[in-house]
């Protein structure tokens, strides 16, 4: 037997690779001795004998060329291993490529379609080893290595299934990072049905990507079109297919890990490191079927498992003690026979399609048609979402795997028995004749009452919005300002239904002002509602510095005021709804705190820095915040931070930058030094309390009440000695450590400390702070900060004390010190 005969040297420090200047095929006559080498693309990848990990074991693998930490993308033998002994690479008639122990046994070939008399191996630049005929200079290989993916997808490889020939393609994890062989967990592109792409560990579903919908998967509704690849679904009657192209000079790839993740990740040159682009699954809500049959999930609900409107649990005791697993039944059942209709649910991923039927050509009516003329039919969809909607995806039985989302979801209609859209008596029997009797009644009644309304709302709109406010507020409200109090103005109805009548369940918190609700308003959006206490003078207070500070202001760092409602005693702000809470909810707990990996949190820094230079410098009003925490910094769907709660800040106009006041507002742990002794406040107290949050951010930990056994200081102390003594990544919250950029870390704590600095003039301006974060240029030495004190042993060691001073205060609520001048 002729072929490529490789002497095996087995060693953790020694494996045979393929290098650029080596032949780039493998023939019945090519013998190669005395060389470490195998084959090679030419360009981007390279094929050679390797041992993962500690392993002992000697693999044929293939693995990105030029990128130091090798990446294995492919291996030959990943079932059969060779153990102790040499090898041969060859090429055998009638084309099959093998590879042969030492004993002369076939430990791993290959089944080519075919037959030729010159067949030859080539590993493409693809990183695609393919078996063809030397003379052929076509497309059309006998077999190739993209075929039989191991648990890396690379661009150009199709993820799926020829109807034709019965080949599935799909990834399956390795056994452990030291051991190739399939290990438990399996990606594939799930054909039944409409076509969805299902991780499963063994025969159990781990998680769904939902159907395609023209842009990309339901249950990835915000993973859209990005500048480095373009992906898609294909489907014809001959195969089905997931693929990814990439367009623009980048090296990424696709997996499935051993512990159970499906990765994208992409290569940083400058940190020579793979970086995650994204992940999934990302939350608890991606775990398959999670709240059971017709159950919706909510990763911004507590819990998080519930039942779709009009649908209660299947069993309510085990739903009370957290088993989901039932889900949930129709409150009403259907009747399909006395007629039935389609409810529309917005924003969700769409239910598992392994049991639905499509029709590309159809419209959203004739689908509606087709679903309601089918009794087994329980809901439909649009099939694509793109150019306003077209096709058609039916589902059959139960709905299973929904996700609800803030944004971004798609829409489905859901099958509702007739009575539940009609008044129901106590026999459980439409009352038709009743409806009928009262719609004739008072048809007339109800024209005349609305177009009353209409007129009566119209005229005293403008009165409300001008004269409620200055009536609330004409002690000292200037020109400028009254400019600034025209909101959108809600009406208390609308406010009272979107918030199921300020239900407990929707309450999202509270705090001197009054209480938070969230809520939907009719056309869907969602909101949160900040109603003010009528007993709360702080309330009346905040209310007007947030209209007049934040009502005309955008940026994306921002949280945008929506609108006002003032009606009787009641006084409430609308908000854009926020899905993640606050930055503190995450940061400050130490399994949340997972959840923020060190890209989450620096973008979160960057987009905070972003916020403040905006209110200090571009909107049109210079805007000092002057309570800025973790709590009042709120996350969207992806993470990124919206300063929020501007109750307290002050607004100046020309080139003022700062002022004094006998009215010390705040939070103990942020504020200046100057600011919290002496009541002078500018632009450069903000700095001093984002600089504080930064250290926050990076440790976890409190300003207020943190306790190192070495000493008494605060966090920002603790950080300056940590800085003096070339020790500052010992600040790093430990969760950080696998994620984190240590030059960046770095660069962020000294950055921080710049901002706590004792004297304003010290502190950087937040334009420097935004361009320290993102450059790589020197930074000037911090000096020592401001409230860098040691507490007394028993404040160190309480959780609270009533007796401490303003600058040792350990707890953290918003106050207000009236002192005389």
């Amino acid at each position: 037997m002729e072929g490529l005969k490789i002497p095996f040297l087995f060693s953790s420090l020694f494996s045979m690779l393929i290098n650029s200047n080596a032949v780039d095929t493998i023939t019945k006559t090519q013998s190669i001795t005395g060389n470490n080498t195998i084959i090679s693309s030419g360009g981007s990848f390279e094929m050679g004998f390797f041992s993962p990990g500690n392993s002992q074991n000697t693999y044929l693998g293939i693995w990105y060329k030029k990128i130091f930490v090798r990446t294995v993308v492919w291996v030959a033998n990943r079932e059969t291993p060779l153990v102790n002994s040499s090898g041969i690479l060859t090429v055998i008639d009638p084309g099959i490529l093998a590879l042969v122990n030492a004993t002369g046994s076939v430990i791993w070939s290959v089944n080519v379609t075919g037959s030729t008399q010159n067949p030859i191996a080539q590993l493409m630049d693809s990183g695609n080893l393919v078996v063809k005929d030397a003379n052929d200079k076509s497309e059309h290989f006998l077999w190739q290595s993209f075929d039989y993916p191991c648990d890396t997808h690379l661009p150009g490889m199709k993820l799926g299934k020829n109807f034709e020939t019965g080949l599935e393609r799909h990834l399956s994890s390795w056994k452990s990072s030291d051991d190739p062989a399939r290990g438990e967990f399996t990606y594939r592109c799930d054909p039944q049905g409409y076509p969805q792409n299902i991780l499963n560990n063994g025969s159990v579903e781990v998680f769904r990507t939902g159907p395609w919908n023209g842009l990309g998967f339901s249950g990835r509704p915000n993973l859209k079109p990005n500048p480095i690849y373009t992906y898609g679904l294909v489907y014809t009657k001959a195969e089905v297919y997931y693929h990814y192209e990439l367009i623009s000079p980048v090296v990424s790839r696709y997996d499935v890990s051993y512990d159970g993740f499906v990765k994208r990740w992409i290569w940083v040159d400058p940190t020579q490191k793979w970086e995650i682009y994204h992940s999934s699954p990302i939350d608890n809500c991606d775990t398959y079927a999670l709240c059971g049959p017709n159950g919706k999930c909510n990763i911004a609900n507590s819990p998080a498992c519930g039942c779709l409107s009009k649908f209660v649990p299947r069993n309510q005791t085990e739903w009370g003690n957290g088993d989901y697993s039932n889900g949930c039944v129709r409150r009403t059942p259907l009747d399909c026979h006395n007629g039935d209709w389609f409810l529309k649910y917005l924003r969700y991923k769409m239910p598992d399609t392994r049991n639905s039927w499509f029709d590309r050509s159809m419209t959203l009516m004739e689908c509606e048609t087709v679903c309601l003329k089918n009794c087994s039919c329980t809901a439909y969809a649009n099939l694509d979402i793109t150019g306003g909607g077209s096709g058609c995806l039916l589902w059959f039985g139960e709905l299973i795997d929904m996700k609800e989302y803030s944004e971004n979801g798609q829409d489905i209609y859901i099958r509702m028995a007739s009575s539940e859209s009609e008044p129901v008596g106590s026999n459980g029997k439409r009352r038709e004749s009743i409806i009928v009797g009262l719609t004739l009644t008072i048809g007339m009644l109800l024209i005349c009452l609305s177009l009353t309304l209409y007129v009566w709302r119209k005229k005293n709109r403008e009165q409300k919005r001008k004269g409620l406010l200055r009536q609330r507020y004409n002690d000292d409200t200037n020109e400028s300002q009254k400019e600034d109090l025209q909101l959108p103005l809600f009406d208390l109805a609308a406010i009272i239904n979107a918030t199921d009548n300020f239900s407990e369940n929707n309450k999202l918190g509270e705090g001197g002002f009054g209480s938070v609700y969230k809520g939907f308003l009719e056309e869907g959006q969602e909101i949160a509602v900040k109603r003010l206490s009528r007993n709360s003078r702080q309330g009346l207070d905040e209310f007007k510095n947030e209209v007049i500070c934040i009502a005309k202001l955008q940026h994306r760092n921002l949280v945008k005021l929506l609108g006002c409602c003032i009606q009787g005693d009641e006084t409430m702000l609308i908000y854009e709804y926020m899905p993640n809470k606050s930055l503190d909810f995450f940061i400050f707990d130490r399994t949340r705190g997972t959840l923020l990996d060190w890209t989450k949190r620096f973008n979160i820094i960057n987009g905070i820095s972003r916020g403040l230079l905006y209110l200090h410098q571009d909107s049109r009003l210079r805007i000092i915040h002057r309570d800025l925490k973790a709590s009042n910094v709120l996350l969207d769907v992806d993470m990124n931070p919206k300063i929020s709660d501007f109750g307290m800040a002050r607004s100046f106009g020309g080139n003022e930058t700062g002022a004094n006041t006998s009215k010390v507002v705040g939070t103990y742990g942020y504020m200046s030094p100057e600011y919290a002794v002496d009541g002078i406040f500018s632009v450069k107290s903000d700095v001093f309390s984002f600089g504080v949050l930064v250290l926050e951010i990076i440790s976890g930990k409190r300003n207020r009440g943190f306790i190192h056994s070495a000493h008494r200081l605060n966090l920002v102390g603790h950080a300056w000695t940590l800085y003096k003594e070339g020790r500052s990544l010992e600040l790093m919250d430990g969760s950080l450590r696998d994620s984190c950029y240590l030059s960046e870390m770095l660069r962020s704590i000294h950055v921080a400390l710049l901002c706590v600095q004792q004297c304003p003039e010290d502190r950087p301006s937040m334009s420097s702070v935004v361009l320290m974060l993102s450059s790589e240029g020197a930074l000037p030495q911090p000096k020592q900060p401001g409230f860098y004190t040691e507490r007394n042993p028993l404040e160190a060691d309480s959780s609270s004390s009533k007796d401490a001073p303003s600058s040792t205060s350990v707890n953290e609520i918003t106050i207000t010190l009236l002192n005389a001048r």
